[in-house]
Order: structure tokens, then C-alpha cells, then sequence
């Protein structure tokens, strides 16, 4: 049995300095862009078992099994999901009807601002919906770039745009998670940041078309944008605090793709902007023309053939998110096995936990309800609907998995990294930081879901490392634990972004693997500025009226 060390050098500075190396590792690496990104992360995971082992006094051999714990985790469920997307993704384009794909969305608008409120904004806060864990950012990613969109576009315009729905994505699982660490009700934490994030929902679709074609581009589409935040901000608010948490991003984001589409239909921008590449912020250099007919319009057939996969995608990921299906399989269809030396020998402590409480080690292989099952099953009925023989289906994912490679070894350290890092309680040393800020704590607070996920590369990870501890010290400081439990969640999103596994995913997704340095350079200041602001309007709700009124005691 081995206590969790939180303060190792018995002063918090030091401590919480040697916690974040391995992070800070991590990113210098990455953002060098002279490291490859699967070597950078290698090394992030030997200098983690390093820190634990010699600074947070860590057992040698529970080190190395939470890291390779870490490991079947990183390719269970997420390697599995990115890998079976791609899968799919390189069917559709080997078939050719991923271009007709292009051509039917160019038939919706062929301005390119337009093109990313639909795809990253609307269209991904559905995938993120259905199935989360890095789906809709391989999905649209690979739609963008396919769309001609430059790299880091696809890449960093995605990252951004997925931030809004992802406190309730795969049908609310972290909202799930975090109940169940802090004893909360789901209905009512769900209601909370359904009273945060809209906010944050009318503000992505202008802010990811600022980034995109600057002030003047995003101005010149502004009531489309404002269509497409609203339709989905009003939605989640409703849904959310009257409905339910499980179903919020998908009766959002299709109420959202409805009213963009039914809108356009009605208005079109007075110029449209044909550039697909970032930085093009002036005349001089985007390609501005008078709006025409799009040219190249695909049959009423091939439009469908074009979408099916996609349409078998959501009815497949719809049933695979469902907890009736879930519950259904997962009493047949699962093997678990508690890691031997590891598996309840751990105790988390007080700060963290109120009484000593041991950590499990055990991994469900529940392979039938994964998500990248159902995207799996979903790929082959596609590949036979599209008329691929077996031997061409085995063909392509052979092909999809050399694609993939170094994204999964990629993957999986940066799980090991965060396996390891909550086993250690290297995690809670940096959540202790935050917690001592005193009255400032709303805003920090909030800054620790964003660390979390930033360090986890999951929302639902990150409410269950940090929730309890957002509830204790709430309830020392005479906060409402509900908000601040929330707050963890809605800064988390921002998170998103910049987390390592999230933009493997976007560069596999966008064939652009190597370039994760610039992905993570171009997407960092958008997380760090937006996350504060989430911090600021956490802050009004926890003292300033009337946000106060807000907040469900």
C-alpha cells in the first residue's frame, strides 16, 4: 500500500514546480517543432516516471505498470476511435464520393467562412454528441482538408470550433463523471454549465471565423454567424436546465445545421471568400469575387451516396451511445482485469479526498460498446454499401493502420502521461496550487478544468481528477459547489484544443503529421484567452449580481 504524496519537498512552490515538468516537458517539445511529436512524447513519459519515482516517492514497478496501464488505455477507446474515422474516411475518398461530399456542400455555399460554421462549428458539435473522445475533430478535419482547406486550417480551426459542445459530448459523459466523483445530481450540474456555456456558444462561431478571415471577413458574414450561435446557444440553455444533460449537443447542433441551411437558402453574403487558407485577412490577399451559381453540382443520387456513410454514421453512433445499448452488451461483451501490484494500493489523501480512499486500477475491454466499434461497423456496411469486396476493405485499413501509425504510439504515451500523472497524484500537487488562490478561486478554479483536460485530453477525465477537489474547497471557501463542480467542466472545454491527443488526431485527420509544433502554436492563445474568459464570468456568477441569481445553490 503506497499514501499519495501531494507537497514532497514540503513547500508548495517546489512541489507544484516539480509537477508541472513533465507537462511543460511536453509542450516545449511539441512546440519546438524539432522533436517529433511520438519522440516528444516518449520522452514526456520517462520524465513523468522520473518525477514520480524520485520526487513524489512513487514505487518503481507501480510507475511502470500505471504507465503501461496508461498505454492499453491511449489505444482503448481513443486510438481506436481515431483509427476507425480515418478508416472510414479513406473508404469514402478511395470511392471518390468524398469529393461529390465537397461539391454537395459547395452546393450549400461555397464561401469558405460559411463552410466552417456548418462543418467545424455545427457538424461537429453533432459528432461530439454522438461520440466524443476526439470523433468530430478527425471528422471534420478531414472534411476541411478534403474541401481544400489549408492544413493548419482544417487542423486549428477545428481544435477551436470543438470547444463549446464538449462538456456533454458522448451523449454527457463527463457531466455523468463528474457526478459521479462529487455525489451531485447530473440533472443539476448539467443545468449549471447549461447556464455558462451558452455564453461561450454565441461567442466560438465568431471567433473561429476571426481567426479564420480576421475583423473584416467575420463582419461581412456576421448575421449567418449569429444565426448559427443562437440556434445552437438557445437549444443547449433549454435543453440543458429543462430537458436533460445527455441529449444536449444533439438537439443542439441540429437545430443549428437546420436553421444555417434554411438561412442560406435565403442569404448569401455580398462577397464570397474562395481563400481556404489562414492568414488571409485583407483583399490583397484573399480571392474575393461576386457570388455565382456553384458550377460543379452533383446529382440528387450522388448526393446521397455522398452522405450515406455519414448517415450510417450517426445512426450507428446514436444506438452505440445510448445506455440501454451499452448496459445491454456490456453484461456479455466485457473483460476486466485489475492490474496486479497496482489495483487498490494506491490511497488518494486528504487535501484531495476527505477520508483515505483507495484508487482502482482496473481496465473494462469493453469492445463491443466502444465508440470506435460502432465507427468500425459503421465504415464496413459503408465500404459494402459503396462496393468494396472484402479483400478491399481488409486492403484499405491495412493502408489506414501504416497512415495511423505513429498517431497511436503518439496516443498512447500521451495516456501513460496522464495514467500515470492522476495515479501519482502529481495531478493533484497542481490542483492544489489552484485551490490556495482564496477569493480569486472562482477564476482558477475554472483554470483547473482547463489544466485538466489540457492534461488528460478528456473533459470527462478531467471532472473526475478534479471534481471532488472543485467540491471540497467550494465548501471551505462558502462557494457553491455546484457552480465551481461545473465551472471545472465549462473551462475544461477550452482545454480541448490544445490537449496533445487532440491535435495528434487533428494532424492525422488532416495528413499532416509533424506539424503539431504550428497546430499547437496557432491554437494556444485562443484556449488561454477564452478559458480566462469563462474564469471571468465564473467569477461574476460566484459574487456579482445580477450573475449571482444565476447560479443553483
Amino acid at each position: 500500500m503506497w499514501n499519495q504524496v501531494y507537497n514532497p519537498f514540503n513547500n508548495q512552490v517546489l512541489s507544484t514546480l516539480a509537477a508541472a515538468i513533465p507537462v511543460v516537458t511536453l509542450l516545449v517539445l511539441i512546440a519546438s517543432n524539432k522533436v517529433k511529436v511520438h519522440i516528444a512524447a516518449i520522452v514526456a513519459l520517462i520524465v513523468a516516471n522520473l518525477v514520480a519515482v524520485f520526487f513524489f516517492t512513487m514505487p518503481v514497478d507501480m510507475s511502470i505498470r500505471a504507465s503501461l496501464l496508461g498505454v492499453v488505455i491511449g489505444f482503448f477507446p481513443i486510438g481506436w476511435i481515431v483509427l476507425n474515422v480515418i478508416y472510414l474516411y479513406r473508404l469514402t475518398v478511395e470511392k471518390g464520393v468524398f469529393e461529390i461530399l465537397q461539391n454537395t456542400i459547395g452546393g450549400v455555399t461555397r464561401d469558405r467562412r460559411l463552410q466552417i460554421l456548418l462543418i467545424a462549428f455545427s457538424f461537429g458539435a453533432f459528432f461530439e454528441g454522438a461520440s466524443g473522445f476526439g470523433t468530430p475533430v478527425a471528422v471534420t478535419g478531414a472534411i476541411l482538408i478534403g474541401l481544400g482547406f489549408s492544413p493548419l486550417a482544417a487542423s486549428g480551426l477545428s481544435l477551436i470550433a470543438n470547444t463549446a459542445p464538449v462538456a456533454y459530448g458522448a451523449l454527457g459523459t463527463p457531466i455523468a463523471g463528474l457526478s459521479s466523483v462529487t455525489g451531485l445530481d447530473p440533472f443539476l450540474l448539467g443545468a449549471m454549465v447549461g447556464r455558462q456555456l451558452p455564453v461561450f456558444s454565441l461567442i466560438v462561431p465568431f471567433w473561429v471565423i476571426w481567426a479564420f478571415a480576421g475583423w473584416k471577413g467575420a463582419k461581412e458574414v456576421w448575421p449567418a454567424i449569429l444565426v448559427t450561435g443562437v440556434s445552437f446557444a438557445v437549444p443547449q440553455f433549454l435543453i440543458s436546465n429543462y430537458i436533460n444533460p445527455w441529449i444536449v449537443d444533439i438537439g443542439a447542433s441540429l437545430i443549428s445545421m437546420g436553421a444555417l441551411i434554411g438561412f442560406l437558402k435565403i442569404w448569401q453574403p455580398k462577397h464570397i471568400w474562395t481563400s481556404a487558407t489562414l492568414g488571409a485577412h485583407d483583399e490583397s490577399a484573399a480571392t474575393m469575387a461576386p457570388v455565382v451559381q456553384n458550377t460543379v453540382k452533383p446529382t440528387r443520387a450522388e448526393m446521397w451516396k455522398s452522405l450515406m456513410p455519414w448517415i450510417v454514421v450517426c445512426i450507428v453512433l446514436l444506438i452505440w451511445g445510448t445506455d440501454h445499448f451499452k448496459n445491454a452488451v456490456n453484461s456479455w461483451a466485457t473483460i476486466k482485469y485489475a492490474v496486479p501490484g497496482l489495483d487498490g494500493l494506491i490511497m488518494k489523501v486528504a487535501p484531495i479526498v476527505a477520508k483515505p480512499t483507495p484508487e482502482g486500477a482496473v481496465f473494462a475491454f469493453t469492445w463491443l460498446s466502444y465508440t470506435g466499434t460502432g465507427m468500425l461497423i459503421a465504415a464496413i456496411i459503408s465500404g459494402f454499401l459503396l462496393g468494396y469486396s472484402p479483400f478491399g476493405l481488409v486492403r484499405v485499413y491495412a493502408k489506414t493502420l501504416k497512415i495511423c501509425a505513429y498517431s497511436l504510439i503518439t496516443i498512447c504515451a500521451m495516456l501513460a502521461i496522464g495514467t500515470l500523472t492522476r495515479l501519482s497524484g502529481i495531478d493533484a500537487t497542481l490542483g492544489l496550487a489552484f485551490a490556495a488562490t482564496g477569493v480569486l478561486y472562482p477564476f482558477f478554479g475554472t483554470l483547473l478544468g482547463w489544466l485538466g483536460v489540457a492534461l488528460t485530453g478528456s473533459d470527462t477525465a478531467s471532472n473526475v481528477l478534479f471534481g471532488n477537489l472543485q467540491k471540497i474547497t467550494s465548501e471551505q471557501l462558502g462557494l457553491s459547489p455546484i457552480l465551481m463542480s461545473a465551472a471545472n467542466s465549462s473551462g475544461g472545454v477550452m482545454g480541448k484544443m490544445i490537449d496533445a491527443q487532440s491535435i495528434v488526431v487533428a494532424s492525422t485527420a488532416t495528413n499532416w503529421y509533424g506539424h503539431e509544433g504550428s497546430i499547437l502554436r496557432f491554437v494556444f492563445k485562443h484556449s488561454i484567452t477564452l478559458a480566462c474568459l469563462v474564469g471571468i464570468l465564473v467569477m461574476l456568477q460566484a459574487y456579482v449580481h445580477p450573475f449571482s441569481a444565476m447560479v443553483i445553490k
